[in-house]
């Protein structure tokens, strides 16, 4: 790189890594998961590049947890660092149950039927973890299946709480995957009663951030805030931007939370996927008119849990979310379990 170019780009690249991220703008949220979750591990990641550790309650136990927090806090008395924890609630996640032999061809045109008695999913009856769907669907509404990889749509919702559904879009079905639905408004509770428990480790471990997963309107973040305040608790609440109702509410979503993440994946899958990065684009301004830093979130840097190097268009993603404003960028298999998640950081650290 010539002195001229270097001098353009404001990059001062010779500075110790794990001292000059600390400067940066734009800062690096990553997942911990089996691929990163040693002391050592975590340690090489502050090193590499990391400003936040995020605790994926989806998975794992309080236990591992644990392990985990007192890493992090330990690297934070040690070394020259101050990293904060993110704890991300699982939230009402909707999911088929167990499928038999883990594996079902489904192709367009088949009658499934989805049904909230536990059984082993065939052909015939699939299980689906949503006591009121035949409540909340009306005939025509679709429904996806796997972040959109199999679609279906309602034509029929019998009284014994049967739903039966015509696939419209094709193919392999296996065992807890989760289930979207972007035409029906869910009647779930905000905080489920896993969530509740976790909640209630996580302000025990004073973590510094929590993220609720499914945000559809400020009422979901007041129920969060009071159990908080409950406990006296000064952890700050992310509100995860993932539902089409978050954003019809989204100004009192942004001033009730002190923090937003835009959650691309389940975001994608529950509108056309076309209209995402407009929809970044708005509610990173949003944000930033009213001082709320936001996270962007999901397949950052994906092809790099198995590459050495980013795609093209990664790189892209990622810058055109600093350019935007975006507070942070977020990692999540990329470092949970990806084959080298410290080269990961390093790279999007370069990139921003």
């Amino acid at each position: 790189m010539s002195k001229n170019l270097e001098k353009y780009l404001h990059k001062e690249m010779n500075k110790e890594a794990g001292i000059e991220h600390v400067n940066h703008r734009t800062k690096i949220v990553a997942t911990v998961g089996p691929a990163c979750d040693s002391y050592d591990q975590l340690l090489e990641l502050c090193r590499s590049g990391v400003n936040v550790f995020r605790l994926n309650f989806s998975h794992g136990k309080h236990e591992d947890k644990l392990a985990i927090i007192e890493h992090i806090r330990n690297i934070n008395k040690t070394e020259p660092y101050n990293i904060s924890i993110l704890a991300d609630l699982q939230g009402p996640k909707l999911r088929v149950g167990e499928i038999e032999n883990n594996s079902l061809d489904v192709k367009a045109g088949d009658i499934l039927t989805f049904t909230n008695e536990k059984c082993i999913g065939t052909l015939e009856k699939i299980y689906v973890s949503y006591p009121n769907l035949a409540g909340d669907v009306v005939l025509g509404n679709v429904i996806m299946i796997d972040d959109g990889k199999l679609e279906v749509k309602v034509v029929g919702i019998e009284k014994n709480g049967d739903v039966k559904v015509l696939v419209t879009l094709g193919g392999n079905l296996s065992s807890k995957k989760g289930i979207n639905l972007p035409d029906t408004k869910i009647s779930l509770p905000a905080l489920t009663e896993k969530d509740l428990a976790d909640l209630e480790f996580i302000i025990e471990q004073k973590c510094d951030w929590v993220a609720l997963s499914f945000v559809r309107s400020v009422k979901d973040l007041v129920i969060l805030r009071s159990k908080l305040q409950e406990k006296k608790s000064m952890t700050k609440i992310i509100a995860k931007i993932e539902k089409p109702e978050a954003l019809v509410n989204i100004r009192d979503i942004i001033l009730e939370s002190d923090g937003i993440m835009i959650a691309r994946g389940d975001l994608g899958v529950e509108l056309p996927i076309e209209q995402v990065p407009l929809i970044q684009k708005e509610l990173i301004r949003k944000c930033l008119h009213r001082a709320k830093p936001v996270i962007v979130a999901t397949q950052m840097m994906e092809s790099m849990i198995d590459r050495v190097k980013p795609n093209r268009s990664e790189i892209t993603d990622v810058a055109n979310a600093v350019l935007e404003g975006a507070d942070a960028v977020m990692l999540s298999g990329e470092t949970a379990a990806g084959n080298h998640p410290a080269l990961v950081v390093q790279t999007m650290r370069k990139i921003i």
